[in-house]
């Protein structure tokens, strides 16, 4: 694994909020926490959501996720343990075991299925979705199934191991880049009083949430099971953590598009007309 110095960042950002998510089901009835919700789309703009799933009773994720549309957005799940198979209309499909990653674009549109491919054990991972410019929205779908052994990995002094999903951290590029968007996609694991500094853009927004242990942030602590949102700071160019135990999160960051955002459940687009042409589009079976 690549040695790296950590960055050094001047002035970090602080926390803004920390928010403790909602349980809900979806899909046949999986239970998931739903970290991101539609109130913090125009706030942690490009990102539209974030689920968090994890659970070794198969009553609670083995019904799945039977096909589905989407339009005008990109999908990423993220699997830290179990299996999961992917299918869709563009005639794609992958399995995606532990550590790996399916990252999706739906574009004009797809309608997929995600299904576990166990029927005991822990499955327990992440799917976040990333909104598409306006002049992508109608890209063709594209679709990349990732193995945990393609995933750039990088360890640094201060005791910290990261995963590069997205972007770039320490001169480490990650498995997927975005020109527009710029999203940056970490898992940091850290051992008990380890430190990490990343660099970031101050335009960017960006949050983490803790899915291990607890961190500590300009002073704020950050507990297991919170995301918490990285204020905005002009003079800012990072971010710094100290783990207080041993501990494990991802920090997400973008540009955002600043653009209209329309949602109407799985169709992101930015006109009420278009979300009305993308119902139109699925019932006719143009997806």
């Amino acid at each position: 694994m690549k040695q790296v110095e950590s960055d050094q960042v001047a002035r970090g950002r602080g926390v803004e909020r920390l928010v403790n998510g909602q349980f809900v089901t979806d899909g046949a009835g999986v239970k998931i926490k739903r970290v991101l919700t539609g109130q913090l789309q125009r706030r942690l703009d490009p990102f539209l959501m974030l689920d968090a799933f994890g659970s070794d009773k198969p009553g609670d994720y083995i019904a799945g996720f039977p096909e589905h549309p989407h339009r005008g957005f990109e999908t990423i799940s993220y699997m830290l343990a179990g299996s999961m198979r992917h299918r869709d209309s563009a005639g794609h499909e992958g399995l995606i075991t532990d550590g790996g990653v399916q990252w999706m674009t739906a574009g004009r549109g797809v309608a997929h299925s995600e299904m576990p491919e166990q029927t005991d054990g822990v499955m327990e991972g992440f799917q976040l979705w990333l909104n598409l410019p306006a002049r992508d929205k109608m890209t063709e779908p594209w679709y990349a199934d990732i193995p945990d052994a393609a995933i750039a990995r990088f360890a640094t002094a201060d005791g910290a191991t990261v995963k590069v999903i997205a972007g770039e951290s320490h001169g480490v590029a990650g498995a997927v880049r975005r020109e527009t968007t710029c999203p940056l996609y970490l898992d940091i694991e850290l051992a008990a009083n380890a430190s990490f500094a990343q660099l970031l853009p101050a335009a960017h927004n960006a949050f983490m949430y803790v899915y291990r242990g607890q961190v500590v942030v300009d002073e704020q602590s950050v507990p297991q099971g919170r995301m918490a949102i990285l204020a905005n700071d002009d003079q800012a160019d990072g971010v710094r953590m100290v783990a207080a135990q041993p501990s494990r999160l991802i920090l997400i960051a973008g540009r955002p598009l600043n653009e209209p955002i329309a949602q109407h459940g799985p169709f992101v687009m930015n006109t009420q007309q278009q979300l009305v042409e993308a119902v139109r589009d699925y019932q006719a079976g143009r997806f």
